[in-house]
């Protein structure tokens, strides 16, 4: 991997309010962490599952606060889950003051795109798996979210 990418990949984590970023190109990989600013090579990727639980937790209150629930209310049940394919930022519109491209209570298709995810100035499309009901939206919008964070309860 050129030295190169990675010194831009550190510029923009010390700018962004990301605390690592892991890259994978071919068998290479590189993880930086904003922490300790350590750098390393692997092939088996790591996933930090405390990180993102404790982000899932704190959506769910914020969610829960803005609905006026209760902070130990419980989650919305029965559905399925559209997690997040990668570390980015969450974008429920195609521009800023655009319509969303979904609402709570939407039917969605299987392959209609529910939400943008930006990831290294890249805008990637998020599609439903399924066809289904929108029960609940979990992030908010420009919030960042974590890879395999749940963005999306569709029943």
């Amino acid at each position: 991997m050129d030295i190169r990418k990675v010194k831009k990949l550190i510029e923009m984590l010390e700018s962004s309010n990301l605390n690592e970023i892991e890259i994978k190109e071919g068998e290479e990989s590189v993880k930086l962490v904003k922490s300790g600013s350590i750098a390393t090579q692997t092939t088996v990727p790591q996933i930090p599952v405390e990180k993102s639980m404790e982000t899932s937790l704190e959506n769910q209150q914020k969610n829960d606060i803005k609905n006026d629930l209760p902070a130990d209310s419980p989650r919305v049940a029965g559905g399925k889950e559209i997690k997040s394919p990668m570390v980015g930022t969450f974008y429920g519109a195609p521009n800023p003051g655009a319509d969303t491209f979904v609402k709570v209570g939407d039917k969605v298709n299987e392959g209609d795109v529910l939400c943008i995810i930006e990831a290294m100035k890249m805008m990637n499309e998020v599609k439903a798996d399924f066809s289904g009901t929108i029960l609940e939206i979990v992030p908010e919008d420009a919030e960042p979210v974590e890879f395999g964070q749940t963005l999306f309860i569709i029943d």
